[in-house]
């Protein structure tokens, strides 16, 4: 089975620039124990998964392998984005054993990662189920690797917030302060980057009416608790699209999404990431 990249990945040269970076630290200047393997010999190797957990990350793990062996055959067991139970062979290798070796441990620290993300993210997806509300990712991403875990993010069912500092303005606490005020901040926005989707973080009511007075396309309700978002979503009625943010976890992200803002941003997803177990045997052939 191919694994079907539905949730499309970023460009192959990005997904190449990661893994040649992974390469340079694993590798130095070669890998000492693969040279124990005669050259010539050829292995297969199967992939299981230990855990129950949702996968992601296939373009990078198969990028590490065809790296070093662009012959090698790669069979997916499952999709992108598919969820699995412990003990699952999710994937099926066969090519040169020194590049198997080589490879496997880059290609397991992407796929790992990875799938750890898009698992947490279907927990918190689940969470909000029977509700409107979407769940955002948010910049706090491991560095160098920000398009990768909001890859994994839609394959676990959620979307994405700004990909940097570039695409979207976000008016946050420091930003209000530095400007002057609320509607100072928008106003400078508006003119310096009219294209760009235009978001403010809010800490009460009073503030919420004036990002509402002011003509924001999105507002962030900042650590609200539950009665006070209730407030803010009556009080809004439908104008502008709200996002809850801070101290969210699933214990309470099903409680806010209740309250009916249309997006909760989870930093959580990207940033407390508990790798998935995974396990590659190899076998001479």
């Amino acid at each position: 089975m191919n694994s079907g990249f539905m949730f499309d990945p970023p460009s192959s040269e990005l997904i190449a620039t990661d893994v040649e970076r992974a390469f340079a630290e694993d590798f130095g200047k070669g890998d000492a124990t693969a040279e124990l393997l005669p050259a010539d010999a050829v292995a297969d190797a199967v992939l299981t998964c230990r855990d129950n957990a949702v996968i992601a990350g296939a373009p990078w793990f198969d990028a590490c392998f065809r790296r070093l062996d662009p012959a090698v055959q790669i069979h997916w067991q499952v999709r992108e984005g598919e969820r699995v139970a412990p003990d699952t062979t999710i994937c099926r290798l066969s090519g040169h054993a020194r590049s198997l070796v080589s490879a496997e441990r880059s290609a397991l620290n992407f796929l790992q990662l990875l799938s750890g993300t898009a698992t947490a993210t279907a927990t918190y997806v689940a969470a909000v189920a029977g509700t409107r509300t979407r769940v955002l990712d948010t910049r706090k991403t491991v560095p160098g690797l920000r398009l990768a875990q909001k890859y994994a993010v839609r394959c676990g069912g959620g979307h994405n917030h700004r990909i940097g500092l570039y695409d979207a303005i976000l008016v946050k606490e420091n930003h209000i302060i530095a400007a002057g005020g609320i509607v100072p901040a928008v106003t400078a926005a508006r003119r310096l980057h009219p294209d760009l989707l235009l978001e403010v973080e809010v800490e009460n009511l009073d503030e919420l009416e004036q990002a509402l007075d002011a003509g924001v396309d999105r507002i962030m309700l900042d650590n609200f608790d539950v009665p006070l978002m209730d407030e803010a979503v009556q009080l809004t009625a439908g104008r502008v699209p709200l996002e809850a943010s801070g101290n969210v976890d699933l214990r309470t992200i099903g409680e806010y999404a209740r309250t009916g803002v249309d997006f909760i941003s989870v930093g959580a997803l990207t940033k407390h990431v508990h790798a998935v177990d995974l396990s590659l045997r190899l076998r001479i052939s």
